[in-house]
């Protein structure tokens, strides 16, 4: 049944987006868990619509829909980017936000294994790599503050 499949899609994309977006709120980010979630469901639920819901012999609907959630999730990420002085941070989340973006587009059309990838590979960057980079630049930051004067 249709219904059963999307059902499992929509849970698979709350429980990816939340794995992110639990990252995020950990580190007490301004997009955290909620938001990670909900831009996750959003996007299979739109993808799902857009394969689901319209006739298909008009194949262009389900591209033009996905193209719309990214013009929309840049639109989002760009919200969490904030200047204060000479520091811009909120880049790192914003990225993540789009990342979510397209698992959730990927859980919609069924690339299940491609999106569970995405995740961890985000996961794994998101909350081991900040370290690195603060070893390698010796500051305290945790990968999101940029130098404007650079």
């Amino acid at each position: 049944m249709i219904e059963v499949l999307i059902l499992k899609r929509i849970l698979l994309a709350a429980l990816l987006g939340g794995i992110i977006g639990f990252e995020r709120e950990r580190a007490h980010k301004v997009a955290g868990l909620r938001t990670h979630v909900l831009v996750c469901v959003s996007a299979t639920l739109l993808t799902l619509m857009a394969i689901y819901g319209f006739d298909q012999s008009t194949p262009d609907s389900i591209s033009r829909i996905i193209a719309n959630v990214i013009v929309g999730i840049g639109f989002i990420g760009g919200g969490t980017i904030l200047r204060h002085e000479s520091t811009i941070i909120g880049t790192t989340t914003a990225a993540s936000l789009w990342v979510v973006a397209g698992v959730g587009i990927a859980v919609g059309i069924g690339f299940a294994y491609a999106a569970v990838a995405t995740t961890l590979i985000a996961y794994i960057v998101l909350a081991l790599l900040w370290r690195i980079e603060r070893n390698i630049s010796g500051s305290n930051h945790q990968g999101e503050k940029f130098n404007a004067k650079h």
